[in-house]
């Protein structure tokens, strides 16, 4: 069975997610420090990075079980576009997580 189109952006939408979220924390934050380095908000951008690898793991392995997948990292991904928005200087990983979690919410769907 192919890949619907749909599941071939979410796929993009999440390795993207993957790589913003991986490369914010270990860079800007790591950098920066104080709140960014706090260890709840790098464990949850840790987190948000390997869910979103994971998530597209599993959809492009086929698998129907991308669909519980895919939920748990919609929920991470809202919940660390939120932290990175109330910690503030990380515009690039919020828009990034809301669009990965509406995609990987649709897919839950």
């Amino acid at each position: 069975m192919a890949q619907s189109e749909e599941m071939t952006r979410c796929i993009a939408q999440c390795m993207s997610c993957y790589q913003t979220c991986l490369s914010t924390a270990m860079n800007h934050c790591l950098e920066t420090g104080g709140k960014h380095v706090e260890p709840k908000h790098f464990r949850l951008m840790m987190a948000c990075a390997e869910m979103c690898r994971t998530a597209a793991h599993f959809m492009l392995i086929n698998t129907p079980h991308h669909r519980h997948t895919c939920g748990e990292c919609a929920e991470i991904c809202s919940e660390c576009a939120a932290d990175c928005e109330r910690i503030g200087g990380m515009d690039e990983c919020v828009a990034m997580c809301r669009s990965c979690a509406q995609s990987c919410r649709a897919m839950a769907a």
